[in-house]
């Protein structure tokens, strides 16, 4: 059944329609900014005196307050009404390998508090009690009552089973997928919580923050201990039947038995790559970068052969979802610098569709912001419905 139907079947009745003319009065000052009654009046359509009422309304449940006055050029100071921005928060929570980062941000979206923490954790149980515990530790130090905290949103490797609640596919987060893990979380945290992929996240952070704003359809590949890719399309993440939409890391690649493009383009092939023409001693795919900056040859080779890989893929996802845009992120999309004139060479070479390939603009906080955002859609209702 449908909302639309569920709304059919149910009668008109004074309450309701008060309520329906307060959400569409909110929603208006959240999309236009501050504005007066007569203003609100002449955009909605409804009465002055409808309008005075919800605004109170509105007012009186700590929805809406008062933001100074407008003095037009003939008549009378109007009082500008618009959302306060205190009557709700939302928390994001982003688990990664080497990072655990949280932050809680006011219904403007604003981050109002925000920590990052060195996930050290051995197991999966304390890595979920690291995140419930940080995200308390946070709330407490912040000043914000525990109880306006409508929603939490944790962006996580893998994909979030709805009907097990369980994460399927976290390879590098061992015992990640256990049962019941996710509802201990949530339980912990004590407010309304939904997971997601954390690919799928940094996309949404991108589009609503950073480099993917405004796009009609564009794609987020996060290249780091992983490779994961996030789509958008028309503002609205596109997950596939199952929730694996974007999971290219599964893409077989040529080489050895059972490779993946994983396997190809990611922070352990970038140090595979380097080993292989000569780099040695103590690698990680930053160092690597580093020497390449510094025009050491063997890594210089490795970052392009990197940069080739990828731009494989990006041909393949151009083919398929034909972007107008496609953002490099993740740990070694942080040196898109180094890759993105390989890239965009290997793509001239071997294909006619050259979607724009360019470096992420929130860097590491894309799954973080991109939490916040999912979390502030839900944080709005939920503060309105508690009213």
């Amino acid at each position: 059944m449908t909302s639309s139907d569920e709304n059919a079947e149910q009668p008109w009745n004074p309450q309701r329609q008060r309520s329906a003319n307060e959400r569409l009065l909110l929603g208006r000052l959240r999309a236009g900014g501050a504005a007066s009654r007569a203003q609100l009046a002449r955009e909605t359509g409804l009465s002055k005196p409808t309008v005075s009422s919800a605004l109170a309304a509105l007012e009186q449940s700590g929805l809406v307050r008062e933001a100074g006055t407008h003095t037009p050029e003939r008549g009378r100071a109007a009082v500008l009404y618009t959302p306060d921005p205190a009557a709700g928060y939302a928390l994001g929570i982003d688990i990664g390998r080497g990072w655990l980062r949280v932050a809680l941000a006011d219904l403007d979206g604003t981050v109002v508090a925000r920590t990052d923490v060195r996930n050290r954790a051995r197991t999966s149980g304390s890595m979920a009690g690291l995140a419930v515990t940080t995200a308390h530790e946070l709330v407490e130090t912040s000043g914000v009552p525990a109880h306006k905290i409508t929603q939490a949103v944790v962006g996580t490797p893998g994909i979030y089973d709805e009907e097990t609640r369980r994460v399927r596919y976290a390879q590098h987060l061992p015992g990640w997928g256990r049962a019941g893990l996710f509802d201990r979380m949530r339980e912990g945290l004590g407010v309304p919580t939904t997971v997601q992929n954390d690919a799928n996240l940094a996309a949404l952070g991108e589009y609503t923050y950073g480099a993917g704003a405004g796009s009609r359809l564009f794609v987020y590949i996060m290249i780091g201990t992983g490779l994961g890719m996030g789509i958008v399309s028309e503002g609205r993440l596109f997950t596939g039947a199952h929730g694996a939409a974007g999971e290219i890391g599964f893409l077989p690649w040529p080489g050895r038995r059972k490779d993946t493009l994983e396997d190809a383009i990611s922070a352990d092939a970038v140090v595979e790559a380097a080993r292989a023409h000569g780099m040695t001693g103590e690698l990680t795919a930053k160092s690597v970068f580093d020497a390449a900056r510094a025009r050491e040859p063997a890594a210089v080779r490795a970052v392009e052969l990197e940069g080739e890989r990828l731009a494989h893929a990006v041909a393949a996802v151009a083919a398929v979802l034909d972007p107008d845009l496609v953002v490099l992120g993740g740990g070694v999309g942080h040196s898109a610098d180094l890759l993105l004139r390989t890239v965009r060479q290997t793509l001239r070479e071997r294909t006619p569709l050259r979607p724009k390939v360019v470096p992420s603009r929130l860097g590491e906080d894309a799954v973080l912001l991109g939490a916040v955002a999912t979390a502030l859609d839900a944080a709005r209702d939920l503060a309105f419905e508690r009213r």
